[in-house]
């Protein structure tokens, strides 16, 4: 299991409730979720992996600065700040933490693919924030370097776009398995095993009018 990105900054206090165009209560629900699917991982024997994000400048590409510098963007999480600490879920002892400097993709922190490879990890089930873009970020990543992905629908929202929008696009793009938190006995197990609870996997995409049809 992944968390993404679940700091302060991303998930409560003023930057969170400036940024979130939602009913902050979504997110958290989705903090609550999260938790509670963290402690459904632990209790499987699921190894629960925690990215976070560092956005200081002294992190920051010329383009990331730029954007910033356009858009009127503050730098968020900053090492050290209450914004940049863990929300709801905190690393328990052995777990291993990841840090994106100033980057979306888990898979650009530092020893995260390594650490999956040492592991032999196949399936990758992602929680946190934001949907459409850290989560949707690591997730295609993950898709193109072969491993299975699902996500908690629950546990994660959008921050752009619209939630179900964002979750239809990975079940398109990447095969996604989209499900819920309290449904453990899937997510726990491999796409192999649960396809024959669940159906094939991934879902079958709903027919697109030819009239609308892109190539990929």
């Amino acid at each position: 299991m992944v968390v993404v990105d679940l700091q302060n900054d991303f998930c409560a206090g003023p930057v969170a409730a400036a940024r979130y165009p939602g009913d902050p209560a979504r997110l958290a629900t989705v903090a609550a979720n999260t938790a509670r699917a963290v402690e459904a991982a632990r209790a499987h024997g699921i190894e629960v992996l925690h990215v976070r994000f560092l956005g200081d400048p002294q992190h920051q590409g010329a383009s990331w600065r730029h954007r910033d510098a356009a858009l009127g963007k503050r730098p968020k999480c900053l090492d050290g700040s209450w914004g940049a600490e863990f929300h709801a879920v905190a690393p328990a002892p052995g777990e291993a933490v990841f840090t994106k400097l100033a980057c979306f993709d888990a898979f650009l922190s530092d020893g995260f693919e390594a650490h999956l490879a040492r592991r032999d990890v196949h399936h990758l089930v992602f929680t946190g924030v934001f949907a459409d873009v850290c989560v949707d970020s690591s997730a295609r990543t993950a898709f193109q370097k072969g491993f299975h992905v699902t996500v908690l629908s629950d546990c994660t929202a959008a921050l752009h776009l619209a939630d179900d929008t964002v979750l239809q696009f990975m079940r398109r793009v990447y095969g996604a398995r989209v499900t819920t938190h309290d449904r453990s006995a899937v997510w726990s197990r491999l796409p192999e095993v649960s396809e024959q609870q669940e159906g094939p996997w991934p879902p079958r995409p709903e027919p697109v009018p030819a009239s609308t049809r892109a190539s990929d």
